[in-house]
């Protein structure tokens, strides 16, 4: 990659990448201490797990029954699912599988709790979603600025946009486009998890990104992230910039969805409108965001590893440099971390539609909370499993729905991470340690720097299109149960795995913020392993808490070019039976009644 292609802008802290090598090394968990935290729960000062905007014009979405069609395993194939029209039923439908209430939970003498959709570290819910659209059929007759409310499943109205403004803020989007932006409130992961809750915000976003991008497939829409408006200016859109204090909102992302699945995943760049950002400082926001606690633990190096991370745009040209533009002289974004690479081999039989509905199997979806230590699943369902995760396997590939493949098409990078797998249960396969070279760039660097004695052996009957590596055979539930923080749970499924991000020379290259777009991608990765095992008939969950470094040692990573971010257990649940399920808007049925 060309490091001349690349601008830091004036704004950006001379110090900012070494703020953020920083605190990820003063956020890792080890065997003998643990990442900063209060070390126990204040339930006095426990969040308010719903953000409102009280006194904002609220719009009710509808409550739609789950649809049969498409299925599951249609979503994965462009042009199986016939786009919908974007209107009232269809964008309640996007926030019904994306960002809603999937039910509530209760242990009998107890207060309920609620799950949603978009699953989050401790169920703590950080990620907050906006719609950003012109008029809408049925919906809103002017351009506006909407805040998602998952307990009331409406959109509340913070400002309606100039009427000469969305057409060029849509300018350069697909027909029929609208913008969700996610956001972050870092006070309520911190709550619990102290300095590392910077990290356990980030992968909620690409769990957040996934969920989206799946309930847009759904509708036989695509998600694309959007690059070409920074930070400030999507604070300023969203009305954030007014807020302030432990709990006020951090901008995150901005994606375009529109109807039509694509298999390319090209950028689309978004112009910000001149005169917007006056007219926005005038504009009245409404509505007063509720307080979410009554008082707050400080934890100043999350504020400075945010503010180290923001996006400030630097994707821009040089002064004086040439900017391409496209059709129409739109700015046309050009991200140098987007050259995607093929992977070689024949392409696997393609499977049979297991015939499951895709809307109920992404509202099914719960994070186990233990596993049975017996469930195994045979060698064919996990190579599916792993070929689900692997983003573009070749332009050849495009009509079986290979290239481009859903959620990760949403990205404008290549793959940064790969997965290091502890199999444990997998009938007809070695129990061990496996490399899914998510890019065919990874088994290369990896093979360098990983320890001499591993294999790198291909498994009996892998499709060739499954980039897996046999690294060590060897039963490694000791190991994996130790480097998670010691929980059963990661030796007890049927495999669970640590995902290796492309780390310190990438950052030197980009720039601090994409630290947390590495976060996104692990997230977005488990967020198809979270459907995946839904649809095997078993289940998933996310483990934040692992010894960071120890799970180096076990690979024989002794530098930072490589560092685990997040790591996810698959296997046969063991359920609660004290739990009770409550229908995700039973609250609003009884106050209707």
């Amino acid at each position: 990659m060309n490091p001349g292609v690349f601008h830091r802008a004036d704004r950006m802290p001379p110090d900012a990448l070494q703020t953020v090598l920083e605190y990820h090394e003063r956020t890792k968990h080890h065997f003998d201490r643990y990442a900063r935290s209060l070390g126990y729960l204040d339930w006095a000062t426990q969040p308010d797990p719903f953000r409102r905007f009280d006194g904002a014009p609220q719009l009710p979405l509808d409550q739609p029954p789950l649809h049969p069609q498409p299925t599951y395993d249609a979503l994965f194939r462009p042009g199986a699912v016939v786009a919908q029209p974007m209107n009232r039923q269809t964008i309640s439908r996007l926030f019904s599988h994306a960002l809603a209430l999937s039910a509530w939970k209760q242990v009998p003498g107890t207060p309920p709790w609620s799950l949603r959709i978009n699953p989050s570290s401790g169920a703590l819910h950080p990620t907050e979603g906006y719609l950003i659209a012109g008029p809408i059929e049925d919906l809103h007759p002017e351009a506006a600025v909407f805040h998602y409310s998952p307990y009331s499943h409406a959109l509340e109205r913070r400002t309606e946009l100039p009427a000469d403004q969305w057409p060029v803020l849509a300018a350069a989007l697909p027909p029929g486009a609208v913008l969700i932006a996610l956001t972050s409130i870092y006070w309520r992961e911190a709550w619990k998890y102290g300095e590392r809750a910077f990290r356990y915000c980030n992968h909620d976003v690409g769990h957040a990104l996934g969920a989206v991008a799946f309930s847009a497939a759904c509708l036989g829409w695509s998600t694309r992230l959007i690059d070409t408006i920074d930070d400030d200016q999507l604070a300023m859109l969203l009305g954030l910039a007014r807020q302030q204090g432990a709990e006020a909102e951090h901008p995150d992302c901005l994606l375009a969805v529109f109807p039509g699945r694509e298999s390319s995943a090209a950028p689309i760049a978004v112009a910000w409108p001149e005169g917007l950002e006056a007219k926005l400082k005038d504009a009245e926001f409404a509505g007063a965001p509720n307080r979410l606690s009554s008082h707050h633990q400080p934890w100043l190096v999350i504020e400075e590893a945010a503010e180290a991370a923001r996006y400030r745009g630097v994707w821009d040209y040089p002064p004086g440099a040439d900017r391409p533009v496209g059709e129409a002289g739109r700015p046309q974004a050009v991200n140098r971390l987007a050259e995607r690479a093929v992977h070689a081999g024949t392409d696997s039989p393609a499977a049979p539609d297991r015939l499951l509905p895709a809307e109920q199997i992404i509202r099914q979806r719960r994070s186990a909370v233990a596993m049975d230590g017996q469930t195994a699943i045979d060698r064919d369902v996990f190579y599916a499993i792993m070929a689900r995760l692997v983003p573009a396997l070749g332009p050849a590939s495009d009509a079986r729905g290979r290239a481009g493949r859903l959620p990760f098409d949403a990205l404008p990078w290549p793959p940064r991470v790969s997965l290091a797998v502890f199999v444990h249960r997998v009938q007809r396969l070695s129990p061990g340690v496996y490399l899914l070279a998510r890019d065919p760039r990874h088994e290369t660097a990896l093979r360098s720097r990983m320890r001499s004695e591993f294999l790198w052996r291909r498994p009996a009957g892998c499709p060739g299109d499954v980039p897996l590596w046999l690294l060590q055979e060897a039963d490694c539930r000791r190991a994996a149960r130790a480097i998670s923080c010691h929980q059963d749970i990661a030796a007890d499924g049927v495999f669970s795995l640590g995902m290796l991000a492309e780390f310190e020379p990438v950052l030197r290259e980009a720039g601090p913020w994409f630290y947390s777009r590495l976060f996104w991608e692990t997230g977005l990765v488990g967020q198809v392993l979270y459907l995946e095992a839904e649809a095997a008939g078993i289940r998933g969950t996310g483990i934040g808490c692992f010894f960071d470094d120890a799970m180096h040692e076990v690979l024989g990573l002794g530098d930072h070019s490589w560092q685990s971010l997040y790591h996810f257990t698959v296997g046969g649940p063991v359920d609660d039976p004290r739990l009770q399920t409550i229908p995700p808007y039973w609250h609003l049925a009884a106050r209707e009644g």
